[in-house]
């Protein structure tokens, strides 16, 4: 019988993890044609995420779990689940119930039947979402698919089932940064998008701030285009023409018109706005030494605390 992993990243989900359980049930038995495998990837949970976990797997022998040393974020704990997933097929799946397990089904026959190497998620409506917030989504979306030649999903969920040669491919992906929509896209192959409205979470509260959703943005940028860096160069460029043309303003007013130089106040602005212009081109290219300066340490992308993984051939 073929067998589908099911990761679920978790971090503090104590609150949401019997309420997946009892969902995820209700479709494991449904789908007899297949086996299971529950992988939970515990990344440093401050709460009883990981106690309520080990019960889950005192009762069932599908359950399995990975637990972290500490908080090594969510793109980790991805990767880790994909490097011990077991399964002929492997879901992607968050433990609050905003991504639907009653979808799987549909999303296994669009594999199975239809041939897609992955079927993936995306959401059609952002109800309950700031609207600030979902107005800079879309933002991303649409900046990223101008800068870059991976094509992300507006709305895409992270939530989606791939084929074992699927995620063999991303397992060949060692870098220590990793931003999956854009590894997702960047590996290609055959995936249909099944579009679902916005579910609010079932318990608990949303670990994502607009601060850190921010940086998981910049974050994406950098991994997947040098946009940035040419901008800087253009903007670069630009200010010297300009600085070039104001020169020859000056010298050409003070021949002919005998007009000497003032305006201190203007000069200050002037100085003022070239740094601010030089110290973001610089930022730029900050981030992306930076990024570079943590793939050389070749640091492990997450480190294991303890696991139950001895019995996963069970």
């Amino acid at each position: 019988m073929e067998k589908i992993t099911v990761i679920v990243p978790c971090y503090n989900e104590q609150e949401a993890l019997h309420y997946y359980y009892e969902e995820m049930s209700r479709v494991m038995n449904e789908m007899k044609e297949v086996g299971f495998e529950l992988l939970f990837i515990n990344d440093g949970s401050k709460d009883k995420t990981l106690e309520v976990i080990k019960e889950l797997a005192s009762k069932d022998e599908r359950v399995k779990y990975i637990s972290f040393s500490r908080n090594f974020g969510k793109e980790s704990a991805m990767y880790a689940g994909f490097e011990n997933s077991t399964g002929d097929y492997v879901c992607l799946m968050d433990a609050d119930l905003q991504d639907p397990p009653r979808l799987l089904p549909e999303m296994f026959k669009a594999i199975k039947e239809e041939g897609y190497d992955s079927a993936a998620t995306r959401r059609v409506t952002r109800k309950g979402e700031p609207p600030i917030r979902s107005f800079f989504a879309r933002m991303f979306y649409k900046i990223m698919n101008k800068i870059s030649d991976t094509e992300l999903m507006d709305g895409a969920r992270d939530y989606r089932l791939m084929t074992r040669q699927f995620v063999n491919s991303l397992l060949e992906m060692k870098e220590y940064n990793r931003f999956s929509k854009g590894l997702f896209g960047w590996v290609g192959y055959q995936t249909k998008w099944i579009e679902f409205e916005n579910v609010e979470r079932v318990a608990g509260e949303t670990k994502w701030s607009f601060w850190k959703l921010l940086l998981y943005a910049i974050d994406g940028v950098v991994a997947f285009s040098t946009a940035p860096l040419a901008i800087a160069s253009v903007v670069g460029m630009l200010m010297l023409l300009v600085a070039f043309i104001f020169i020859i303003f000056i010298i050409v007013r003070t021949l002919i018109f005998n007009d000497p130089t003032s305006g201190w106040p203007s000069l200050v602005c002037i100085i003022t706005l070239i740094g601010g212009i030089q110290i973001f081109c610089v930022g730029i290219v900050g981030e992306y030494l930076s990024k570079i300066y943590l793939e050389t340490k070749k640091r492990p992308v997450y480190i294991v605390k303890e696991d139950n993984l001895q019995d996963k051939e069970l």
